[in-house]
């Protein structure tokens, strides 16, 4: 174990990418458990007394144990010192500002959307196929990303005015998602992760968590299409 104690259980998917992506910010040595989802890997006995729910990304800190990739990044924000750049929220304004941000991405993008695209189209053979489903759920994420910065404007670097948060993480491996599927977005969205994959730490946890697309010259995923709406013009 490393003189941090933290473990990370878990590579292969954007949720556990998140895990490895804020430890790379924050420039935290740890261990990593290289298993994969649907591998068998994660019924194990040994594996099953960590979590029960057999998902990963699973953070071990010494003797705690945390699941969930939102509640992870969150965790490590709070438990250790935050590089230059990375915003901690330290009042409860802003605090329910990132917060909104986050339980926004996880539950209207994440969940009902990308998930819901991942069971009934990628893993239809498991879940069973739901096509009107996809389409609805594909819908979804191009019209709620499409006002994603539209309210409060959409010439900003990071989701939060003052610098990069776990947001920003949440944010962009959910738009990565959706460019392997080829779903349409906004060009400052398009931007946005363009910046945000070629950030130091999000390459180094790339070749962790996705060694085959870490190439030094490799985008994250191709370009899907652009959206065709009047905000796209704004920058």
């Amino acid at each position: 174990m490393t003189e941090t104690g933290l473990t990370v259980w878990g590579i292969g998917t954007p949720r556990t990418l998140r895990a490895h992506w804020m430890l790379a910010e924050f420039g935290l040595t740890y261990d990593c458990r290289p298993i994969t989802s649907r591998s068998g890997e994660t019924t194990t006995p040994a594996f099953l007394a960590l979590n029960p729910k057999h998902k990963i990304p699973v953070l071990q800190h010494g003797d705690r144990v945390l699941t969930e990739s939102a509640a992870i990044t969150t965790y490590i924000s709070e438990a250790f010192d935050a590089p230059a750049g990375f915003f901690v929220p330290t009042n409860a304004k802003s605090r329910a500002t990132l917060n909104e941000w986050c339980f926004f991405i996880m539950t209207e993008l994440d969940a009902l959307s990308m998930y819901v695209i991942r069971k009934h189209q990628d893993l239809h053979e498991i879940y069973g196929a739901a096509p009107a489903a996809v389409e609805a759920a594909k819908d979804n994420f191009a019209e709620l990303t499409g006002a994603v910065f539209d309210s409060s404007g959409n010439d900003r670097e990071f989701l939060m005015p003052d610098g990069m948060s776990v947001a920003d993480i949440l944010l962009t491996t959910c738009i990565q998602s959706a460019q392997r599927r080829q779903i349409s977005l906004p060009d400052y969205l398009i931007d946005y992760n363009d910046r945000m994959s070629q950030r130091p730490a999000f390459r180094q946890a790339l070749t962790i968590n996705n060694p085959e697309r870490a190439g030094p010259d490799q985008k994250f995923s191709p370009r899907p299409p652009r959206a065709s709406s009047p905000n796209n013009d704004r920058r």
